[in-house]
């Protein structure tokens, strides 16, 4: 961006400071004096009256609808990796993963600290995922996936779970073990077929469409702070 503007957002100076500064030869840039109308990288080395600039880093939570096919991980070697697919300009993270297979609502963020206090378990925070299974749902089914089914050498967290359709039904859970909802029906004799996030705490997906992504609002953002007010903030090992 321009160099007035990168000053401006750094809040160093008016961009008509900036400018006036330039012209009196007080700013460099990599050791060489700017010019009107320079563009500039948050990489190169920034000084005004000797001073270097720190440009604090904008702080971003990305709403994303994840399609079926996109991988939850930050390698570039994974062709349909979701950073590349995203392609936003700052570095970010994603917030708990959704498998290759599923799709739906995938946070993803700068912020390590919001990762860390949305995903810890400890702080039972709600994800909400709609789920189509391969054969009529009972009702013993729904109890037995509300109390708790044995997952990865534990039992699973007691649940809210609501049958919406003859083989669909909605889960909030307030844990995320690897493939949990998967194995949980798998358990039960029953396979996934469609798997969708369509809420995490306050965040939903709503009508976003499949494949875009937007900024998470003010409101939002205002109303998750206060949720994870409390929360632990061990770290969450990312794989």
């Amino acid at each position: 961006m321009r160099l007035n503007k990168y000053l401006s957002d750094a809040g160093v100076c008016s961009r008509r400071e900036a400018d006036r500064l330039v012209e009196e030869g007080k700013i460099l840039v990599d050791g060489v004096q700017a010019t009107l109308g320079m563009q500039v990288t948050a990489e190169q080395e920034i000084l005004v009256n000797g001073k270097k600039v720190e440009r604090e880093e904008k702080k971003i939570l990305l709403v994303f609808h994840k399609p079926r096919g996109v991988e939850c991980t930050t390698s570039p070697k994974v062709k349909n990796n979701v950073i590349s697919y995203i392609g936003y300009p700052i570095r970010v993270y994603y917030v708990g993963r959704l498998d290759k297979d599923s799709e739906g609502l995938l946070l993803l963020t700068n912020e390590g600290e919001l990762v860390n206090k949305i995903m810890r378990a400890g702080n039972c925070h709600e994800k909400e995922y709609v789920v189509t299974v391969d054969k009529p749902i009972t009702r013993e089914f729904i109890q037995k996936m509300k109390n708790g089914v044995p997952v990865l050498g534990t039992v699973t967290r007691k649940c809210q779970v609501f049958q919406t359709g003859k083989r669909t039904f909605q889960i909030i859970l307030t844990q995320g073990m690897n493939r949990q909802i998967r194995r949980m029906c798998e358990y039960l004799g029953y396979r996934v077929k469609r798997l969708k996030r369509v809420r995490v705490m306050n965040i939903c997906l709503g009508d976003l469409p499949v494949g875009k992504y937007r900024e998470a609002t003010a409101e939002e953002m205002q109303v998750l702070r206060e949720m994870i007010r409390d929360s632990s903030e061990t770290t969450v090992k990312r794989v």
